[in-house]
């Protein structure tokens, strides 16, 4: 679960990354450059984390063996990767790098990436047993957090939006009645939902 949280974190910070610079040309991307002035929101991040799903220290460690927030090069396979490969891969493969592709990429995968932060955070939240009243404020406050990263200077994709997206990719699956789920699980999702559809 908690790999599944820092993938997306990591995805949405790579997007972030490569939006901030500007240019849609990887070459000019620096995710240390990135995160230097945002220190503050991703120990936001990492404290909402922390209190909404209830991760170990050991667990949230695992944060920064990924080396998602450390300084690195986003190749195009990286936007490729969160984006669910959904533009397809052209003919050659180095077209993945062109301006069009790469903004392209980044818009798909900020919705992709940022609906499964919010799944990955209510799965590990309901696993730690935190109610819904506790754990949907620090859920939602990190979509804030994770929003404002991933399109940095726009007003681009809110949380209420995540949420929605959230609610028809992840939700119908897990409550149709001849979902696995079991009830208190089904339950724990429906509560989530309410809560953070009151909250945001």
């Amino acid at each position: 679960m908690a790999r599944a949280v820092f993938a997306a974190l990591g995805g949405v910070v790579e997007i972030g990354a490569v939006r901030a610079a500007g240019t849609w040309a990887l070459a000019d991307v620096s995710v240390g450059d990135f995160l230097a002035p945002r220190r503050g929101d991703l120990r936001c991040l990492m404290e909402g984390v922390r209190a909404g799903v209830r991760f170990s220290d050991e667990v949230m460690a695992i944060a920064d063996e990924l080396g998602y927030f450390a300084d690195h090069d986003v190749p195009a396979a990286s936007l490729l990767l969160w984006s669910e490969g959904i533009t397809g891969v052209p003919q050659p493969p180095e077209r993945l790098e062109e301006p069009e592709l790469v903004r392209r990429m980044c818009r798909i995968g900020a919705d992709l990436q940022l609906t499964r932060l919010l799944q990955a955070l209510v799965t590990a939240a309901l696993a730690a047993g935190t109610e819904p009243g506790e754990g949907a404020a620090a859920v939602a406050e990190v979509l804030r957090v994770a929003c404002g990263l991933v399109e940095p200077g726009r007003a681009g994709v809110t949380p209420a939006d995540v949420h929605r997206m959230w609610r028809v990719a992840h939700l119908p699956v897990i409550l149709r009645p001849a979902s696995d789920a079991p009830e208190w699980g089904k339950a724990g999702y429906r509560a989530y939902d309410a809560e953070l559809e009151r909250l945001l």
